[in-house]
């Protein structure tokens, strides 16, 4: 946001136009009495309550014992009248306190370097002294209103962002179906509220399982609502005997003429035959699944084609294991491997499987929560990324 250098104007206005719609509340600092008096004369006059300290200590006091509109503050105290150092300490203090509340400075030894570091610092507005009232109070009435607009759309956008992270939620599963033989557990963690990732479990009438999992480029609310496109798509394609191969493909049709420009989906999706004990797949361009052999081994559902949304052409490759009892499948998003620890190192794909490896005799509840643990032990419990992790166990 641009800060703005303001000095008193030769000019006097009417000043019948520059109360408050509504009645705000003032915090004044400073440590001259005269001063403090001129300001409790024009502000009571003008239809603000203020209140008046003139220390840095007791500003923080007051500003802790309730919240007021705007802070007009000093920058020299007792202990250095000249270099506004005591003021330009304060305001990040005031700011870490209430980032959205207005911060004036004032000062009689103002100068463009120590407006400059005010504003650095977090103020919204410079005035010098000796001030015109009607400037100083034109100043105050729009930051005042400025703030106050800043509030209200801000809770407007934050009951809007409730309301899309509530309908997204609704929109994934909330119970994953099961089957003879098969028992699948999910975890879903957007990085932001509502974001891209996108995971759904289709029961078959012939007792099989369509999985999917995928990750749409960006977050926030515009990778959501291309979330929803995508899962709409894969619902309407998936049925029982598509095979995974054409699933991709047709999705990957209809996204290429809804998509926006730069963006793109990673997708997986996988059919589960528990009585034919068959896993059918294809994998376009997403984080490779696990399959955790019973014995301990491991192998991957590497991608056979591009990423959904780009080359309405794309063709997809299609890959099969034998399942046995005792295997685990484990999908994930890249937030879940590019979580960082404090010294930057990722969680990777190398760790996800030595976790897999470790609680494989678990059934898919317990091996996701271990799993999970272990994650979020290592990145401090902080995604940067959606997030989502899926086990299947047979």
């Amino acid at each position: 946001m641009a800060r703005r250098l303001l000095t008193p104007l030769p000019r006097m206005y009417s000043m019948t136009a520059i109360r408050p719609e509504f009645t705000a509340t003032v915090l004044v600092a400073d440590d001259q009495p005269d001063v403090l008096e001129a300001l409790r004369w024009l502000l009571t006059g003008e239809g603000y309550e203020p209140e008046f300290v003139s220390s840095t200590t007791a500003v923080m006091e007051r500003l802790r014992e309730r919240p007021f509109d705007l802070l007009l503050m000093d920058l020299n105290y007792t202990r250095d009248t000249t270099s506004g150092r005591e003021g330009l300490d304060l305001i990040p203090q005031v700011r870490a306190h209430d980032p959205s509340m207005p911060i004036v400075v004032m000062t009689g030894w103002g100068s463009v370097d120590t407006a400059v570091e005010a504003m650095r610092r977090g103020a919204r507005s410079f005035v010098q002294k000796p001030w015109e009232d009607v400037t100083l109070l034109e100043i105050l009435q729009r930051e005042i209103d400025e703030a106050r607009a800043t509030k209200r759309r801000d809770a407007r956008q934050l009951r809007e962002f409730e309301d899309a992270r509530m309908i997204q939620r609704g929109l994934l599963p909330t119970t994953l179906p099961t089957t003879e033989g098969l028992d699948i557990a999910s975890s879903w963690q957007p990085a932001n509220g509502v974001g891209g990732d996108c995971f759904d479990a289709l029961p078959f009438s012939s007792g099989a399982i369509g999985l999917s999992i995928a990750d749409v480029a960006g977050k926030g609310v515009p990778a959501a609502l291309l979330m929803s496109n995508l899962q709409a798509a894969v619902r309407a394609f998936a049925q029982d005997g598509a095979s995974p191969a054409s699933v991709c493909a047709s999705v990957n049709r209809l996204l290429c003429r809804n998509m926006a420009s730069g963006r793109f989906v990673t997708f997986c999706y996988a059919r589960i035959d528990v009585q034919a004990q068959r896993l059918t797949y294809a994998n376009a361009g997403h984080n490779p699944p696990l399959l955790v052999r019973a014995n301990g081994a491991i192998e991957q559902l590497a991608p056979g084609g591009t990423v959904l949304g780009v080359f309405p052409e794309s063709a997809y490759e299609q890959g099969e294991f034998a399942l046995g009892g005792g295997d685990r499948l484990v999908f994930y998003t890249d937030g879940i491997t590019e979580g960082r620890n404090r010294d930057g190192d990722e969680y990777g794909e190398e760790r996800l499987a030595e976790a897999a490896h470790r609680h494989r005799a678990s059934d898919a509840t317990t091996m996701l929560a271990a799993m999970l643990k272990e994650v979020e032990a290592f990145n401090g419990g902080a995604y940067e990324d959606d997030a989502t992790l899926i086990v299947a166990a047979l």
